[in-house]
């Protein structure tokens, strides 16, 4: 599987896994509370904040009803329009400055999600080292060509995609340049549940698409997360919060900067206990190799002997023969006196 660099850093499934902090709304309309996401990101252990970058009015039409209100019962925004909502949620592009130079001040990495063409103009006179393309912009060729003819690293989330949208997606950004891809496992839903993350999906997609896999999580908590990791996936992206309850746009399928520092930590433990194939006792399992039963005499027994089963037990440690040798002992005379404790070995009899 190909390695892909962006930034200073490597990601691939030989490398630990790339731990992006979503920002979203989560600022709440505060450039400082921005700032602070970032500090809190950075003591957390993230390697990468990520922004999004539009306005209400490149992303959506000022319509208070028909398709332009939120009526969907199970959306977190019923009754909101679209243009409302993303009036809320959206972070300033004079914000995009400060938040990058905090980011590089903290050596961490900065990228956004642009949903235009003008959004990928702007990011790219602040020189960001990536894009990713959200989920539902999968379909939207224009702009995925735009962002891959800039030659950068392309990271492309897959939430509601079927095979063949992701297969146009992926193909598009090819031929228009982009020769560093990387996809998202995403589940479009917010929170998501755990039983839709179906994540085997990764495996496939690694193997139809030949690129890096990522997963894009909604769901609650770290166990997703972490156990995507046994599938290979070289990106752990979620949202972060200060507070799930404090009433902001995506703040209840969010991470608090507590849960991040876990999923980090954990996520990391996670990839190196992939290791490799190993068979046979490690370095590290010596001291309880030794725990190991063996065969040990008993009881006191004088030479001559004809040595019986009750002679011989199956005991800690193992300095003697294996307990699968009992059979072949038993009925063979002992050369020399052994006491009680003393290993079975074959110089005994």
């Amino acid at each position: 599987m190909k390695e892909i660099e962006i930034g200073n850093r490597k990601i691939g499934v030989d490398h630990p896994p790339f731990i992006v902090a979503e920002l979203s709304a989560n600022h709440n309309g505060s450039l400082e509370m921005a700032l602070r996401l970032v500090d809190v990101a950075h003591k957390a252990g993230i390697h990468a904040i990520k922004l999004q970058t539009y306005t209400p009015d490149t992303i959506t039409l000022d319509i208070k009803d028909g398709d332009f209100l939120i009526t969907d019962e199970t959306s977190l925004w019923k009754g909101k329009t679209l243009y409302d909502l993303y009036n809320e949620a959206y972070t300033p592009w004079d914000w995009h400055i400060p938040i990058f130079e905090k980011c590089k001040e903290l050596g961490m990495l900065a990228f956004s999600t642009p949903f235009d063409e003008t959004a990928v103009d702007f990011l790219e006179g602040l020189d960001v080292p990536c894009y990713k393309i959200g989920s539902p912009e999968i379909i939207d060729i224009p702009l995925i060509q735009k962002v891959a003819a800039t030659k950068k690293p392309l990271i492309l989330s897959t939430g509601g995609a079927t095979k063949s949208e992701i297969a146009d997606a992926v193909n598009a950004a090819k031929e228009a340049g982009c020769r560093d891809l990387i996809l998202l496992k995403c589940t479009m839903s917010y929170p998501a549940k755990a039983e839709d993350a179906n994540l085997r999906t990764i495996s496939d997609m690694m193997l139809a698409f030949d690129v890096p896999v990522g997963l894009s999580d909604h769901t609650i908590g770290i166990g997703v997360a972490v156990a995507s990791i046994a599938f290979g996936v070289c990106i752990i992206e979620k949202h972060l919060t200060f507070d799930r309850k404090d009433g902001g746009v995506d703040s209840a399928f969010s991470m608090e900067p507590e849960e991040f520092q876990l999923l980090t930590e954990e996520s990391l433990k996670a990839w190196q206990a992939l290791g490799g194939i190993s068979y046979g006792p490690l370095p590290s399992e010596k001291t309880s190799y030794s725990h190991r039963p063996s065969l040990y005499f008993v009881e006191d027994i004088a030479a001559g002997t004809v040595v019986q089963r009750e002679h011989m037990s199956s005991l800690r440690p193992n300095k003697g023969l294996p307990p699968k040798d009992i059979e072949r002992l038993v009925g063979k005379q002992l050369k020399s006196a052994v006491k009680r404790g003393t290993p079975v070995s074959w110089e005994v009899f």
